[in-house]
């Protein structure tokens, strides 16, 4: 089932959101600024995508299965996978969960892909791994 992510509220961190906020504006990120839910790092859900999540998506034409990730745009790397927030396909990466279908604006024209699975989330992963000393 697609969804339209255009217009739903995207659930972002308040680390995220902060960080996000002093980036230079852009349209694509703008839009997701402004349809922010603000939560603390530990009650966002871990079926969401967040800053430096993997996920899975398939290529809804080719269905081809790749892993990217939304990263700040320092780290952005294409052919690795690695999206920018400020670009188009970064800004609808985040926030969105398992089932929604983005368009993806790519070097061979822009693809839809449904993302089919968070594979890591920093925030799901501190919670799992956390170790806690007395």
């Amino acid at each position: 089932m697609s969804q339209d992510h255009s217009y739903s509220s995207v659930t972002l961190t308040v680390a995220d959101f902060a960080n996000l906020s002093l980036l230079e504006p852009c349209a694509p990120l703008q839009r997701v600024l402004e349809r922010a839910r603000v939560v603390p790092s530990d009650a966002v859900p871990p079926q969401v995508v967040t800053m430096n999540s993997h996920v899975v998506v398939i290529d809804e034409k080719t269905g081809e299965r790749r892993v990217l990730s939304v990263v700040y745009p320092g780290d952005a790397d294409a052919d690795a996978g690695r999206i920018s927030v400020r670009d188009e396909g970064g800004a609808q990466l985040l926030g969105a969960t398992p089932g929604q279908t983005i368009e993806c604006p790519l070097r061979s024209g822009v693809h839809r892909l449904r993302i089919e699975k968070i594979i890591y989330q920093p925030e799901d992963s501190l919670r799992t791994y956390l170790v806690v000393r007395s």
